[in-house]
């Protein structure tokens, strides 16, 4: 059922790499193993791939960095960081850069397959079910399919996650949004980190609205947030 899904491997440490590899090729999966983030990068430059799995820290180029350059290109592809125990910076910094979730070495294969199978049901659901068409906000259209921010002839390309939460606020627009609803719908379960994360892409999503001054999405401490159009 996987032979055709392609993952992006980066592990600096062989032996780990090795094992990991193993596994999710005995589970069906064509993996690319990189050693460092140089080399993943021009993998990821000149293959097409379901799914990237990538260590913070390694030489030459760390996970964060990769993490936002293939941001870069790719606004849609799961990035699933491995990270270190204890490491929580490392895990703020990744969701800021573009992660979409981590695993805590030492981690089982059983959970890392786990992760996987619910990003890619997730990606094709979307697929699927996307909602054709505009959405109106305000001066502002967006395209939910497209995940594009238009104003004008200006056309803002969002990540997966930033269309998910516009989305979101749109449809439930003028009611509060609880955090724990957007973080399990969105992420997959309320956790504090993700909380973190969530709460800098809504502060990059009002960036992106601030030519409308109408529009405001409103942070209820602890609660939720709230999207308004004031007359």
């Amino acid at each position: 059922m996987n032979d055709k899904l392609k993952i992006l491997l980066v592990e600096d440490d062989p032996q780990l790499g090795f094992v990991v590899q193993d596994g999710l090729e005995q589970n069906g999966y064509f993996v690319t193993h990189c050693l460092n983030g140089e080399l993943a990068w021009e993998a990821f430059l000149t293959g097409v791939y379901s799914i990237v799995l990538l260590d913070v820290m390694m030489p030459i180029m760390d996970g964060i960095s990769l993490t936002a350059k293939i941001r870069e290109k790719d606004s849609h592809i799961p990035i699933i960081m491995l990270t270190a125990k204890g490491m929580q910076e490392d895990k703020i910094m990744g969701f800021n850069a573009g992660a979409d979730d981590y695993l805590v070495k030492p981690f089982s294969i059983e959970e890392l397959l786990l992760r996987i199978q619910v990003f890619l049901k997730r990606n094709k659901k979307s697929e699927v079910n996307v909602a054709q068409g505009l959405m109106k906000l305000g001066k502002y259209q967006f395209h939910y399919e497209h995940m594009e921010l238009i104003l004008g002839d200006k056309v803002m390309r969002l990540t997966r996650k930033e269309g998910e939460l516009l989305r979101m606020l749109i449809a439930q627009q003028g009611k509060l949004i609880k955090r724990e609803t957007l973080l399990v719908k969105i992420w997959g379960k309320d956790d504090y980190f993700y909380g973190r994360s969530m709460d800098v892409y809504i502060s990059r999503i009002r960036k992106y609205l601030k030519e409308d001054t109408s529009i405001e999405i409103s942070n209820y401490h602890g609660t939720g947030f709230m999207l308004l159009i004031k007359e």
